[in-house]
């Protein structure tokens, strides 16, 4: 059984996974006006590629994978991240960057199901709880984004991030079952490398390599972002997560991505904060902090520290 130091380790890289992620909704949403979606992904693969095959050389990990986990890193890499990013960086062109951080936070729910029915994982009534909390937190930052109500159009772009959140819990629930026996990091390589090499032939038809001369450098930097820490260290960390804890558990934390795309907008976008809205971020974060068992410990030790 996994530590509660592990358990703690687990959970920061899922939070640092969660926290690029939110990030990068705002950094697509900023390049793709002058790149198109496929062109976006080749390079972000083949910069998250490169980045993740230097940390892996560096460190000294095999590359050589048995033939047994080919068709396994397959599956993995075509759902979580060629048809992943194919279904957000579309939804990307038709909805806005926040609408998209709070459709995304649902994936856990789907998770949790799908956990329950193939990982034989328990729903306890505290996880009942934190979960019904982190969904209440997420809908009353929404309705609080520019004191109007949360709104999104029944359009293509709402069906695609629906769909995207039901493939990453298929993609979160299948890398935590297939237990590929090699260390994260080259698990995440190939994976990244599989989805440059599935989405290449598209910027050879769209010639996207002529739109990168139109960047300037903050869309320049916004894609280095992409493809180093969104398609890189994110992925990596995210898959480390999932060696120590639950499927169930890890999938909560994209209750938080809501916040983390927020709190990129307002920097990013200048955008206004509204007190409603920190209020809803501290209810999700208590309602991950519950779903992973870890209220009550908290504060039986604060209770015991206040003993005399």
């Amino acid at each position: 059984m996994p530590s509660n130091r592990s358990k703690l380790t687990a959970s920061l890289y899922a939070m640092m996974s969660i926290s690029f992620w939110g990030v990068s909704f705002v950094s697509t949403k900023a390049v793709l006006g002058k790149l198109d979606p496929y062109s976006l992904l080749v390079i972000r693969f083949g910069i998250g590629a490169l980045f993740l095959l230097l940390i892996v050389l560096m460190q000294r990990y095999r590359l050589l994978v048995s033939i047994k986990y080919v068709p396994h890193l397959m599956v993995l890499g075509i759902l979580g991240v060629f048809v992943h990013q194919v279904l957000q960086a579309t939804a990307l062109l038709t909805i806005d960057a926040s609408s998209a951080g709070w459709l995304i936070s649902f994936s856990p729910i789907f998770t949790v199901i799908l956990s329950i029915l193939f990982l034989h994982e328990k729903m306890s009534s505290m996880k009942a709880i934190g979960m019904v909390l982190a969904i209440t937190g997420v809908l009353i930052v929404s309705t609080s984004r520019s004191g109007q109500s949360f709104h999104i159009a029944m359009n293509i772009g709402f069906l695609l991030m629906i769909l995207s959140t039901l493939n990453w819990a298929i993609y979160s629930v299948l890398l935590k079952s297939l237990k590929i026996p090699y260390p994260p990091i080259v698990v995440t390589f190939y994976m990244c490398l599989l989805g440059l090499i599935l989405t290449t032939p598209f910027i050879i038809r769209n010639k996207g390599w002529e739109s990168l001369s139109l960047l300037n450098q903050s869309e320049l930097a916004h894609l280095l972002f992409l493809g180093v820490f969104v398609s890189g260290i994110a992925y990596w960390y995210w898959a480390k997560a999932l060696e120590v804890l639950e499927a169930s558990k890890v999938s909560m934390f994209l209750y938080l991505e809501p916040i983390a795309t927020l709190i990129a907008a307002v920097l990013l976008l200048n955008e206004k904060v509204f007190l409603i809205s920190v209020a809803g971020g501290i209810i999700i974060i208590i309602g991950v902090i519950i779903v992973n068992g870890q209220l009550v410990p908290m504060l039986f030790r604060v209770l015991k520290k206040k003993r005399p």
